[in-house]
């Protein structure tokens, strides 16, 4: 293991924008405890999720593949039995690997059933949990509807903590943490935006985020290293509720306006129209949606941060900073009304593009801290960062990612990726019926460099070219322009090369393959050989100087 880095904590929230943190320019929202991590280490300007849906990004994060590799490419869409995760990888290095919070990952019941792997097994509840051991899940989704409960087992442990603090429901998950209450009583749901101006209607130690950094630290406090913790916060994903004093924190001077314009849906890609004028994409489009949203949004920002400085405190008065990898990200952004938008849906930066801050404790990171690296990076590189400060080995024919190591520490690779990839697969949602394309065709699929933007779309559909130098908003499309088809030829060529890596060949390293060439001959498989002589004798012994009986009559 590297020396200075006994164990590493993975924080992760849930849809945090990239420029929603004061160190990444945010004129209005101040993050001095994330701040004060980065200025401790590095942070990247130029990180992308492999995915702009939870699940599939999650998936690439925890596996350090591209999701056209570990195949999880929707919410629901089962990780398969056989993917080697992050907790598989640094088992073999001598560290445990563990859960305080949510993964939004689906087993893969059917494929558990089929190996005879039990759910209640130590590897069949590794498998199901995607590698981690669990501390403690929570998914931080317990809606229900007529047909019952989106996530049946989320928010369950949370959900037992509030009854037994005095919140008394059902499932005070939604009714307290998640919703507000008018003067008389009334509760005003968070699932609906206008409810977001309003307060949760729950104490503020009480909520979410401060509860789920609690349970971090308890898992500390009685963890033996080496480990990784994924602490994975739920907020600030919807629903856009805060409790007090951060409901009242932001208001219509601090929203900042949207990323948009008029000529965006004039003339649209098909695709893009289709997102632009959905459900949620006419939602944010209102400027009262805006308005009740963000400054909630930016309340919960500020939670999230202050909890990161309740946390970094604890670890510096127990001693704890200086063994301890902290790695600090988010799974994708929120759109907030840019481009017409609302949500993850598309590939513009306000939603693929991620917040990543590593402090490394070793020593051989001194001369990097405070600084920000502009290289292009991706989720998957964090698998193989986890597995080499682990003092592991990389396997680079099942980890499709770089480690970051050596821009941890100062090195500056000659050769680094040149471009980066995200996939999204919109074949379960209303968009595809919109769009008239069968499920094979619902996938697109973008790559950017640090000056283009491509999205190729299946169906039959033109390309999506931003200009990321002169256009760095992506407010003009210019995939159908002539003057720009040497720029999206490029730009292909560059996806074309990512289609033909080898992704596959998960069960032999490089290596091995490298050490098999020409073994078979040794073991009396001869080819192409026209005389015994043309090879060497002690290759031809078992077929020289034998005498057989005739057996022909």
């Amino acid at each position: 293991m590297a020396r200075g880095t006994k164990n590493i904590l993975f924080i992760m929230f849930d849809q945090l924008r990239w420029d929603y943190l004061s160190c990444a320019g945010h004129p209005h929202l101040e993050t001095p405890n994330i701040d004060r991590l980065a200025a401790r280490g590095v942070r990247f300007t130029r990180a992308y999720a492999q995915s702009t849906i939870c699940g599939s990004s999650r998936m690439s994060f925890y596996t350090g593949r591209y999701v056209h590799s570990h195949g999880a490419s929707w919410n629901g869409i089962p990780l398969k039995v056989g993917e080697m995760t992050l907790g598989d990888h640094l088992r073999a290095a001598g560290m445990d690997c563990w859960l305080v919070g949510k993964t939004h990952m689906r087993a893969d019941a059917e494929g558990m059933a089929r190996l005879g792997l039990a759910p209640d097994s130590i590897i069949g509840a590794r498998v199901a949990e995607c590698g981690f051991d669990v501390f403690e899940r929570d998914d931080g989704m317990r809606p229900e509807g007529p047909d019952g409960f989106y996530d049946p087992g989320g928010a369950a442990a949370y959900n037992d903590w509030l009854r037994a603090r005095g919140y008394d429901a059902d499932n005070p998950w939604h009714d307290f943490a998640n919703s507000g209450r008018d003067a008389v009583g009334n509760l005003l749901s968070g699932w609906f935006l206008k409810n977001s101006a309003q307060a949760a209607n729950i104490r503020e130690q009480d909520s979410e985020t401060p509860y789920m950094t609690r349970r971090a630290m308890d898992f500390v406090s009685q963890a033996a290293a080496p480990w990784l913790c994924h602490l994975s916060y739920i907020k600030p994903h919807w629903p856009y509720v805060v409790p007090e004093p951060y409901a009242s924190m932001y208001g219509p001077a601090h929203i900042l306006p949207p990323a948009r314009t008029e000529a965006e849906r004039a003339a649209p890609h098909p695709v893009l129209d289709a997102f632009m004028t959905s459900p949620l994409g006419q939602a944010f489009s209102r400027e009262e949606t805006r308005a009740a949203v963000i400054p909630a949004y930016m309340g919960l920002v500020k939670q999230c941060d202050d909890q990161i400085g309740v946390l970094l405190d604890w670890l510096e008065e127990t001693g704890r900073m200086e063994e301890t990898m902290i790695v600090l990200t988010s799974d994708h952004g929120d759109y907030l009304g840019d481009h017409w938008m609302g949500e993850k849906m598309f590939f513009h930066d306000a939603s693929v593009k991620i917040p990543l801050i590593v402090y490394d404790p070793a020593p051989a990171a001194d001369a990097t801290r405070g600084t920000a690296c502009e290289r292009l990076v991706e989720a998957i590189d964090l698998v193989p960062t986890f597995i080499e400060a682990a003092g592991g080995t990389v396997p680079g024919h099942i980890v499709e990612g770089r480690s970051l190591m050596p821009l941890l520490q100062g090195a500056d690779p000659a050769e680094w990726r040149d471009f980066v990839i995200s996939e999204y697969d919109f074949s379960a949602t209303p968009m595809a019926e919109k769009l008239g394309v069968d499920a094979r065709e619902a996938v697109m699929f973008m790559v950017a460099d640090t000056r283009w933007k491509l999205i190729h779309c299946e169906g039959g559909f033109r390309p999506v070219l931003f200009d990321l130098e002169h256009d760095p908003d992506e407010l003009t499309d210019l995939g159908d322009s002539p003057d720009h088809a040497a720029v999206i030829a490029a730009m292909y060529d560059k996806l074309f090369r990512w289609t033909r890596r080898v992704a596959q060949r998960t069960t032999r390293s490089d290596a091995q393959l490298r050490e098999m060439r020409g073994k078979s001959r040794r073991r009396g498989v001869l080819l192409g050989i026209y005389d015994e002589n043309d090879v060497p004798l002690e290759l031809t012994v078992k077929y020289r100087g034998r005498k057989v009986p005739d057996m022909k009559d």
